[in-house]
Formats: structure tokens, sequence, C-alpha cells
């Protein structure tokens, strides 16, 4: 690589390095000894944003050298993105980085391991981590690794199948974000889950088919936004604790246990719900009678499942607050027209006295059939004069 004279110098003072070792396949021996050479050179006084992408014949020993040398050099933003896919050899991290790392702001790291250190694990500046199939020394590091990141406000996890963590703990007061996925490569495991204490949080997405659990160890007032996505038995010890939201997205495999009993989602305006699990009927007809405030309702098949569901459908005797006196928008996507279908747009239809707009998307390729759940809808009764009815 050749540099004109006026970026000699220059070169060495930018804020934002980015290293990836698949650039025009470059060898690799070739690729360490410029970012060693490159690192030893830069003069800027704080490294803004400092990135190393690597797979292939990557030596391990490199990354802990390198990430050293940004400890030393006070970068704010540190990312380290193994290929796991084209490496196998376990990428250790210096200690140093999650001890002496004062000035970091953002950290993600993706196919790593973080080894036990007996003295105090600190990042006192950091407000953004992300943790992608990161493996750790046990349970009791991942608590103490994130209760030291006193000012951590948004974190996102995707856990690693063999990550030696059983119960991941999230006890974090100042957090306001919250990313968790349990990888679709883990063995089911009922008792593998999360822990979480963020009375701070304001938006929640949590993604795990194959754990047993979360609970929420405190109220979260503060919530707005929660996507819940999770084949638990007892999902209410989620649910239970963000009746504040203002927006929820739920795709969950029961109803009876969703949330306790006298719940209500007083602030809920906008309730995205996934219709692939054979309990989403009886799902939303808690939640619309527990939402006096809903405006937009969206019913989606989100997963496509090996089996038929099984779904009944009963008229409630009462109607739903919310669906007399709020909601304005109805949006189905991937709609059947099964009879249970049918049943339940009518029936909002029906009764939403302030609905403006029903929107209504088929996958069907059969013409006929789109046609007769065409027919079917724009027949049914309007309790809204000004309702907008679209069907795709």
């Amino acid at each position: 690589m050749v540099l004109s004279k006026r970026w000699e110098l220059l070169w060495t003072l930018v804020p934002k390095l980015i290293y990836d070792d698949s650039y025009q396949n470059i060898e690799y021996g070739s690729f360490s000894r410029f970012v060693d050479k490159s690192l030893l050179l830069h003069e800027a006084p704080v490294i803004e944003i400092l990135c190393f992408k690597l797979g292939r014949r990557c030596d391990a020993a490199d990354i802990s050298v390198w990430t050293r040398t940004a400890v030393k050099r006070c970068v704010r933003c540190l990312i380290v993105d193994i290929d796991c896919s084209s490496s196998k050899i376990p990428f250790i991290l210096p200690k140093s980085l999650y001890t002496g790392c004062t000035m970091l702001v953002t950290l993600k790291l993706n196919s790593v391991v973080i080894l036990e250190v007996s003295s105090l694990v600190s990042f006192p500046s950091l407000k953004t981590l992300s943790l992608s199939s990161v493996r750790y020394p046990n349970d009791a590091f991942v608590k103490r690794l994130l209760s030291n990141c006193l000012v951590l406000e948004a974190l996102l996890v995707e856990r690693d199948p063999n990550d030696n963590v059983t119960i991941f703990t999230v006890i974090v007061h100042s957090l306001k974000s919250l990313f968790l996925r349990e990888s679709p490569k883990s063995v089911k495991n009922d008792a593998r889950g999360f822990v979480i204490d963020a009375p701070s949080l304001e938006c929640l997405d949590i993604v795990d088919h194959k754990g047993g659990f979360c609970i929420i160890e405190n109220d979260m007032p503060k919530i707005v936004k929660a996507d819940v996505d999770v084949l638990y038995v007892h999902p209410g010890k989620i649910l239970g604790s963000i009746t504040s939201a203002k927006r929820l997205h739920l795709c969950l495999s029961t109803s009876k246990n969703a949330y306790p009993v006298g719940s209500v989602f007083h602030r809920l305006v906008h309730l995205r719900l996934c219709t692939c699990e054979t309990e989403w009927l009886n799902l939303l007809m808690r939640i619309l009678i527990d939402s006096p405030k809903l405006r937009e309702l969206i019913l989606e098949k989100y997963h496509e499942q090996p089996y038929e569901a099984s779904l009944c459908w009963s008229e409630p005797s009462s109607i739903p607050e919310c669906v007399i006196s709020s909601l304005e928008t109805l949006e189905w996507v991937k709609y059947e027209g099964t009879e249970e279908e049918k049943d339940v747009s009518t029936f909002i239809l029906r009764n939403a006295k302030c609905l403006k707009k029903a929107t209504i998307s088929s996958n069907s390729n059969d013409p006929n059939k789109k046609l007769q759940m065409l027919k079917e809808l724009s027949s049914s009764p309007r309790r809204s004069p000004t309702c907008q009815l679209i069907f795709d």
C-alpha cells in the first residue's frame, strides 16, 4: 500500500481506524505487519473508533496485542468482529480491556472469549455494549461485568450455545435499551434463561425459543416499547412487569399465563400480535379487554409452524372498551380467510366505532379465493361510517 506524500503525516492523525483482513484478499502476514506498523505510527491523542474485522488465518495473539494497544490509546469505540465460520481459533481478549479501559464509550464484541479476572471489572464511561457469541467464565462473571457498567444505556446480547452461562443476569439501573437473543442452535433447556433488573429501561426486545424463562425482578415504569417473542410456559413474568408500555409486539405460545390477572396496559396504543401459535385468539381478546386506549392493531404470522393450528373463536359477551372507543387502525398480514379469522375481523368491523382504516392482505395465489375473501369482508357491517376497507 502506497500513500501520496500529503497523506504521509495526515493519516497518523485520523480518528477512525478500520482493519479488515478480507480487503483485496491480502496475505495475512502482510496484513498483520501493516496493522502493527500503523498503530505504532498513529499519533492522534484519542482514537474515536477502532474496528477489527478478522477471520480466515487470523492469529489470536495479534488481537490480544492490538486490543492492549487500544486500551493504552484511550479508544472511545472498540469493535472486535471475528468471523467464526472461517476461523476456529478461540480469540481470548486481554484482561486489561475490562479492567483499565476508562475512556471506552462503545464496545462491540463478536466471537471472542473473556477470561476471569480477580481485580475489579470496570467500564466507568461505557454507554453501549454489544456481546455476540461471546464465551464467559461463568454466570457470576456476567453478573459482575454488567453491574460494574455504571452508566451503560444500551445492551445487546446474542448468546452462544456454549457460552458457559446458564442464567444470564442483567442488573444495570442506568440501562435504557436491552436486546436479548437466545441462539437458535441451542438445545431446549428450561434451566437456561435471563434475569433482568433494569428499572430505567425504555425499550426491551427479547427472542428466545430455546430457554426456559425470563424473570424481571422489578417493574419498569419507563418502558415505552417491548418486543417479546418467546416460548416460555410462564411469559407473565415478563409482561406483568411492562404494563406501562405504549407499543407491544408479541409472539407467545400461551394465553392463560401470558400475564397476571388484573393487569391493565393503561398506556398501550399499538399492538402487533403474531398469529402463528394456537393460543393467539385467546391472547388477543385478553389484551383487548385490558388495553382501554389501544388505537392500532396489527395481526401477522411471523413464523411458519410445522403443524396446523387448531383455533376456537368464541365471541365475547361484552365488547372491549378499546374496540368501541379508541381503535382506529386494523391491519391483518397473511390473512388466510379461515372461519375463525373471518369471525374476528367481522367482529372488529362491526363494533369498532372509531375505526378509520382496515387493511387486509393475503398471501393466497388463488384469485378466486382472494375474491371470496374480499366479498365476505366487504359485505360485513361496519360500525364506523368513515372506515376505509383496503384488501390486498
